[in-house]
């Protein structure tokens, strides 16, 4: 008789989302804290008022920072999910095989374990069947707003402290400074996808699910 698998922790089912939820919030708390920081440098030195931290969480400086960081990353995440349904890179663990029907390429069938969308069928399972890039857009448009509304905010502040005339949102929009920030944050995610889909053809990491495994050649496609 086929023994029952023992029973695994919380954190053992969740340590992915854990880990990495807890870095996350330890890395925004200090980014808080060493921008408040230089902020109220830049502040002083323009011979202007420092702000307490509760004030600064409110900032441009500190929304345009974190959500220009936000906007890069889902924008990676959205293309990088709706490209790999089509494209292929030969060798790479990260592409689907060259010719092969993969399992996530099946139509969905309903039953009593699939999701209440698969269930529900019509309209609301093609919306589901393309939930993920979806969200990974909004998430991508909220965040480019945000970083645009923060940008601009910091933008004018340093504006007053020059005494040089506060500017509308067009007007910064058609400036270099907001697309120079969008850019260098979207190009240094576009090479960290390129390097991961190319390296994981030559290079491996035993037991992970994002390299192929150890022995496998380096022409073989997929895990």
């Amino acid at each position: 008789m086929k023994a029952k698998p023992k029973p695994h922790s919380y954190f053992y089912r969740n340590g992915l989302t854990i880990i990495f939820g807890s870095i996350f919030l330890i890395t925004l708390i200090a980014q808080a804290f060493t921008g408040w920081k230089e902020h109220n440098q830049e502040l002083t030195e323009e011979h202007g008022n420092s702000i307490a931290f509760s004030t600064y969480l409110a900032s441009g400086h500190f929304i345009s920072a974190t959500f220009e960081n936000f906007q890069s990353e889902f924008l990676q995440m959205a293309l990088y999910v709706v490209l790999t349904v089509g494209l292929r890179q030969k060798g790479s663990a990260e592409s689907k095989k060259l010719d092969e029907e993969e399992e996530v390429d099946r139509e969905p069938k309903p039953s009593p374990d699939a999701p209440w969308p698969v269930r529900k069928g019509g309209w609301i399972l093609k919306l589901y069947s393309q939930s993920l890039s979806i969200c990974f857009f909004v998430l991508f448009f909220v965040s480019w707003a945000l970083h645009l509304y923060g940008s601009w905010q910091d933008h004018n502040v340093n504006q007053l402290l020059k005494h040089l005339p506060h500017e509308s949102i067009l007007t910064f929009l058609s400036e270099p400074t907001f697309w120079f920030e969008t850019f260098q944050n979207w190009q240094s995610e576009f090479l960290s996808v390129a390097s991961i889909v190319w390296l994981t053809i030559y290079l491996r990491q035993k037991g992970s699910p994002e390299s192929k495994p150890v022995d496998a050649p380096h022409m073989e496609t997929g895990k």
